[in-house]
């Protein structure tokens, strides 16, 4: 008697047509759209007036502008930085760690030299501490999973609790301004970022590693060793690449990255060091980078989505008082089932039709 065929079977799809995907894309937004105003319906809100306000309100003003793009510029940034990890298959949990890290760094330099140093030659220092902090940080899973192969997630989260604990015992430590305030000096004017349309000028830096990082990861030599070792680890070692090297560095690049954007949160949107200075920035970028399918580009787009969903939903608290946990629940939804479609583009549904059923009676 033959086994009996799964009523559902999953297959790979090989060739699906363009206008397909993004049919698919739109579908599961117009679920996600559909489910959050029955709930803000069941909650006595107007669902057309709620999603209107979490679309377009945060675009009405200038200082509502302003957040937007300084958020973009943080969470786009991270994601960018992940991208090379995640291509490679390298699952770096640990970006809130790095960013901290390069903060802390950049403060550093900040709090102790800037009646030493002329602003410029400050910032570009503050810079570099920055990124060599991050990428050190993030070296130390890198070095372990090059030479022992060990697991990258849990190593990367628990450097980030480590971070955040450093910083917390400077903040209540060597670097506190006033006994007892557990809060660290604001920077020098000298230490502070320059600002452009009212935000502080690393936006500009971050849309320019846009162009960067999808050049390095499609048409560079690095990135083609990314992406075979991201494929298949025997196939790098059998057409000569070293494994451990292209590793550390790709996973160092992506620490260093992390690092600047904490940099960009010191010196230019807080203007200070804090323990929570990263703010679950780390997390989200993950979502960033797998709904871009790791695609610099779109990362712009997502990035911008996520920000005006998450600046939207505390408008509707503001405006029609619905509690903001129904906002973030119409946001995950949102994020899920953009993250689930990508399942249905990938794969398809085989169901057992009624022809094998008799064949296998």
């Amino acid at each position: 008697m033959n086994k009996k065929t799964p009523f559902i079977r999953l297959a790979k799809r090989e060739n699906i047509a363009k206008t397909k995907v993004w049919l698919i894309r739109l579908a599961a937004f117009a679920l996600a759209i559909i489910i959050g105003m029955i709930i803000y319906a069941a909650v006595g809100a107007d669902p057309g007036k709620a999603f209107s306000l979490i679309f377009f309100s945060p675009f009405k003003s200038k200082i509502g502008r302003r957040q937007i793009l300084r958020n973009i510029t943080t969470l786009l940034g991270t994601a960018l930085a992940l991208a090379p990890c995640f291509k490679m298959r390298f699952w770096n949990c640990g970006a809130e760690g790095q960013i901290t890290m390069g903060a802390m760094a950049a403060s550093f330099f900040a709090l102790r030299f800037a009646d030493k140093m002329s602003s410029p030659v400050l910032l570009i220092v503050m810079a570099l501490a920055g990124m060599a902090f991050g990428a050190l940080w993030a070296g130390i899973p890198a070095f372990f999973k090059a030479h022992w192969n060990t697991n990258e997630t849990l190593f990367t989260l628990m450097l980030n609790y480590i971070a955040i604990g450093i910083v917390a015992w400077l903040q209540g430590g060597p670097w506190e301004g006033v006994p007892g305030s557990q809060i660290i000096p604001m920077f020098s004017k000298k230490a502070v970022l320059p600002k452009l349309l009212g935000v502080h000028i690393g936006w500009i830096i971050v849309f320019i590693l846009v162009f960067l990082m999808f050049v390095y990861l499609k048409y560079t030599k690095h990135g083609y060793e990314i992406a075979v070792l991201g494929e298949s680890e025997n196939t790098a070692r059998y057409a000569g690449m070293d494994v451990r090297k292209i590793t550390i560095r790709t996973i160092m690049l992506s620490g260093a990255i992390c690092g600047l954007v904490g940099y960009f949160l010191a010196s230019g949107a807080n203007e200070t060091l804090s323990s929570a200075i990263a703010g679950g920035v780390g997390f989200t970028a993950i979502t960033v980078a797998w709904l871009s399918q790791l695609n610099p580009f779109a990362m712009v787009a997502v990035s911008l989505l996520i920000v005006v969903l998450e600046k939207g939903a505390g408008s509707v608290y503001t405006t029609l008082g619905v509690p903001s946990t129904a906002s973030s629940v119409i946001t995950g939804i949102i994020l899920l089932c953009m993250l689930g479609c990508e399942f249905f583009i990938n794969y398809r549904l085989i169901f057992r039709n009624r022809k094998e059923e008799s064949d296998e009676l």
